[in-house]
């Protein structure tokens, strides 16, 4: 981004001077700019007015429709009004809810789930821990929470990871939360068995305590108005209905990435290739904490009737998919549709199966609806280095419909044929032992023959 005096714009202007930067390709980078100068002056409203507090509703929203349900043991939650609950963490009060570095913004008006919760009569607060607290501190406010979670119907622990764990600039080297976090967990779950964990953090983390409690909550990092949201999910007042868009590995030694990153300083291959995220973990066959795609609700949902309009097709084809949902609860929700598409191996690697379609349908109690794809050639392709485009094999796919990328519930075969041939590519290579031995006259004589061939 070369601000104006910078030494970049000296750099631009003697790569066009001398040739090596040919000036229309910097015309079109100016013209690119000047458009959306254009176009902002273009629908400038000078009397416009934000409504903030609107915005802080539509942002509770976006939070709400975000949060992972991730464990809910016994239907511990949602809350009942006459649950007598403590709140624990200084997360309920002051939510970490944006990223870090350059990504700050100053919100209108940060809300905490203590906001809405604080009011009523029976939830009570204790901090738990300090972040950069000693470890004196933190003993103390252990013994106070361990004595306070004995007292009450449930537990709720605000945790995390503090913006020092992950922001911009630095990569993370462990998936861990800070260590008092993880103590306080722990020893408030071997207390308290109805405790619900709410957690604040931008990227995937372990959980050793996760077998012990009731049941997590992941509202990531929800912005502005995160509090107010995850208060009205905790009461279910709100469904929750976000399912995860990245893997949680059960330890960091789990990530494909693990046995190099960090050791090779100045180049650092990607190794995986195409397997990254939950196509490693699945083609792997390797056990996850929480597999991509995954999250639960409040009610319960059931797939039937996958269909497709044809058996076979060209890659050049459109296939349309139906697929039945019902809500088979009691309560209204929303589900996510995912569907995959396993793919063929053959002398390429591939994932077991990429997720090509998903959509979110809302459902009331007992309700059902059809819910339709439109899958396209580059759905069942990889790029292919030969051809230097998608590339589709011909052979048997299955479509899939998943509640995860582990968790398959409905598929059907469909055969497609491509319509791209690759041509053969002959080269004159002898391997050292047959080459052993071998004078170069007879070996001129078996490459011309196998020119003429």
């Amino acid at each position: 981004m070369p601000e104006p005096g910078s030494a970049n714009v000296d750099r631009i202007t003697s790569a066009v001077k001398n040739g090596i930067l040919d000036e229309a390709v910097l015309d079109r980078a100016v013209e690119r700019i000047l458009n959306i100068v254009f176009k902002y002056q273009e629908n400038y409203v000078e009397d416009a007015v934000y409504d903030f507090e609107h915005g802080h509703t539509v942002a509770k929203t976006i939070a709400e429709e975000s949060a992972v349900l991730l464990k809910n043991k016994n239907e511990v939650l949602p809350l009942s009004d006459s649950d007598e609950v403590l709140i624990i963490g200084e997360y309920a009060k002051n939510p970490r809810y944006q990223g870090g570095g350059s990504s700050h913004i100053n919100a209108y008006r940060v809300s905490g789930a203590w906001e809405s919760m604080g009011v009523r009569d029976n939830v009570s607060f204790v901090q738990g821990y300090v972040e950069n607290g000693t470890a004196e501190e933190n003993r103390e406010l252990l013994c106070e929470a361990v004595n306070a979670a004995k007292a009450v119907d449930k537990a709720i622990i605000f945790a995390g990871l503090p913006e020092s764990y992950e922001t911009e600039g630095l990569d993370r080297r462990k998936l861990d939360m800070p260590p008092e976090q993880n103590a306080l967990i722990g020893a408030i779950a071997a207390v308290q068995p109805n405790t619900v964990v709410v957690l604040h953090n931008g990227s995937p983390i372990t959980m050793p305590w996760i077998k012990d409690v009731a049941a997590v909550l992941e509202m990531y990092l929800g912005g502005e108005a995160v509090g107010l949201a995850t208060a009205e999910l905790l009461y279910g007042e709100a469904n929750p209905c976000g399912h995860l868009a990245e893997t949680f590995p059960v330890s960091l030694e789990d990530n494909p990435t693990y046995p190099y990153y960090g050791i090779e300083r100045h180049d650092v291959p990607y190794r995986e290739g195409v397997l990254v995220g939950y196509r490693y973990y699945t083609r792997k066959g390797k056990d996850t904490l929480f597999p991509f795609g995954y999250g639960l609700s409040y009610t319960s949902f059931a797939y039937s009737n996958l269909t497709v309009d044809r058996n076979s097709m060209l890659d050049t084809d459109t296939l349309k998919v139906n697929v039945k949902v019902t809500n088979t609860g009691t309560v209204a929700g929303k589900e996510l549709v995912q569907l995959y598409v396993a793919g063929q191996m053959q002398d390429v690697v591939r994932p077991v199966r990429e997720l090509r379609g998903f959509k979110k349908v809302t459902l009331a109690a007992g309700e059902s609806k059809v819910v339709s794809f439109e899958l396209s050639k580059r759905v069942f392709a990889y790029w292919n280095v030969e051809v230097h485009d998608w590339f589709v094999s011909t052979g048997v796919y299955q479509i899939q419909i998943g509640t995860d990328a582990e968790t398959i519930v409905l598929e059907v075969p469909i055969q497609i044929t491509g319509t791209t041939a690759i041509k053969p590519v002959f080269s004159l290579k002898f391997t050292s032992s047959l080459c052993c031995g071998i004078s170069s006259s007879i070996m001129k004589k078996y490459a011309l023959a196998i020119l003429l061939w």
